[in-house]
């Protein structure tokens, strides 16, 4: 595969999956390790509306883990940009974080822990 040109080296391949996603502001991909393989789903187009709670979570821990490898952080405005909102919908944003915190898979940078305002995010595994 490498020899044909059609696989890469640099490991670089799900960012890029996750970073396409976000761009066309697709629901996320799932990702499912079987004994010998890895089955990655992706999925069509779908309203914010029509995303169940489980695909909102898992968007916004892919689009955290994807800011951290950019070396930035994720905020409330980064997440309504990935879900294509407006500012007057930062509530629905801040749902989705508190719901991802929830979970375990997200939590407040070190960095002004206090203030929700301006919070910024991290993968929990940092």
């Amino acid at each position: 595969m490498r020899r044909l040109g059609i696989c890469e080296e640099k490991g670089s391949g799900i960012d890029k999956v996750i970073w396409s996603n976000e761009e066309f502001r697709l629901p996320p991909p799932s990702f499912e390790i079987k004994q010998i393989r890895t089955v990655v789903t992706m999925y069509a187009q779908k309203d914010f509306s029509d995303m169940t709670k489980e695909e909102k979570i898992r968007a916004c821990y892919q689009h955290c883990c994807l800011k951290y490898a950019m070396n930035e952080r994720m905020t409330n405005e980064t997440v309504r940009e990935r879900f294509g909102m407006t500012k007057d919908d930062s509530y629905k944003a801040s749902a989705i974080i508190s719901a991802t915190r929830k979970v375990g898979l997200i939590k407040r940078n070190g960095y002004n822990s206090q203030s929700r305002k301006g919070a910024r995010y991290v993968p929990i595994w940092t």
